[in-house]
């Protein structure tokens, strides 16, 4: 029995995929073949997607990812921070009171500590009290609790009494240690975060889980970083949805050098359902991949498309040209016409 066969019969018999069956499904399976495969880990012919909005609350930072065309040092033009009555103005003003999530990443401001971030929480609980708060990367949990010299758990019990609801799964990026010292050597390694995380998960706080690639890496780094999610999984159970996110160039550090065609994007989201058994949702960032292609996803084992995404500046600043919002009737029409039917949830996947 070749390779193949024996990569189908486990998963048509839901046995768990091994590193060295991670690396065929990416080396030996065309396409379609992948479509089938991972269609066959995900029967649901429902299609999640949520009404949020982005808040970036500071584009000051003291990262040096080669790979973000987000960051600005302190008096840079285009440079900008929130202050507290700002961002109140803002969640007053400029955000819907019925969205269902509002999502808060920023940056590595020194200006930005424990005491800011639970202050911004609050006013936003206060202001838009049935939406809830996903906020701060593991990236940004740990430079707070170095900042103000705390542990990650004082730091995240302090956030979640003032109103933090779960984690978003940025930052992630591919936990190879070769590539993460060579784009983002500033940033917390990749066993880190996974720290970070199991420490949020411990707490109760569920999570979402990330994976940059178009940066240099090669399939066993994916593979690798897909098995150390895995395995954290089997642990906490905390993870909702993983998502794999591709680089964009513009504006960027990065040589145009490893862009990913269409089809290699369609591979990443099969090949992280067929291997990530105990995450229950795989999620197509519309922003990242663009709509069409993301319709496209929803027969590679794709359950998520996110959501209306009001006022994300991060992936744009890279130079994604997709819509800055997309209206539910929008989602709507792209689940429908894959042959799927569209379900509103809320963060944690409760059917709205």
């Amino acid at each position: 029995m070749n390779n193949d066969c024996k990569i189908k019969d486990k998963v048509c018999n839901n046995q768990r995929l091994t590193r060295e069956d991670g690396i065929e499904l990416y080396k030996n399976f065309d396409l379609l073949n992948l479509g089938r495969l991972a269609a066959c880990k995900n029967h649901s012919k429902y299609v999640y997607w949520i009404n949020n909005h982005h808040f970036n609350v500071t584009n000051i930072c003291e990262g040096t990812c080669k790979f973000c065309a987000y960051r600005k040092h302190e008096g840079q033009e285009g440079a900008f921070i929130y202050s507290i009555d700002k961002a109140k103005e803002y969640f007053e003003t400029k955000i819907n009171k019925n969205i269902r999530e509002i999502h808060i990443v920023s940056a590595l401001n020194p200006s930005c500590g424990l005491e800011f971030y639970s202050d911004l929480l609050q006013i936003c609980s206060k202001i838009l009290p049935n939406a809830h708060i996903q906020a701060l990367t593991a990236v940004e949990i740990d430079y707070i609790s170095r900042l103000e010299n705390k542990s990650i758990e004082f730091v995240l019990k302090n956030l979640m009494e003032s109103g933090l609801g779960s984690l978003p799964g940025g930052g992630a990026e591919i936990f190879a240690p070769k590539i993460r010292q060579k784009l983002c050597p500033g940033k917390i390694s990749g066993q880190k975060w996974l720290e970070v995380m199991e420490i949020a998960h411990g707490l109760g706080l569920k999570s979402n889980v990330t994976m940059l690639t178009g940066i240099g890496e090669a399939p066993g780094d994916k593979i690798d970083h897909m098995l150390a999610v895995r395995e954290l999984q089997d642990k906490t159970g905390g993870f909702m949805s993983f998502i794999p996110l591709f680089c964009h160039y513009e504006n960027t550090e990065m040589p145009y050098e490893y862009p990913l065609t269409g089809v290699e994007i369609l591979k990443e989201f099969a090949v992280a359902r067929l291997m990530l058994d105990n995450i229950a949702h795989i999620k197509a960032f519309r922003i990242q991949t663009g709509a069409k292609l993301a319709q496209v996803s929803l027969g590679f084992g794709v359950d998520d498309l996110d959501g209306t995404v009001m006022r994300e500046k991060i992936t744009r600043s890279a130079g994604s040209k997709d819509p800055d919002a997309m209206m539910k009737e929008e989602i709507e029409h792209l689940i429908k016409h894959a042959g799927k039917i569209p379900v509103e949830r809320d963060t944690v996947y409760n059917i709205v």
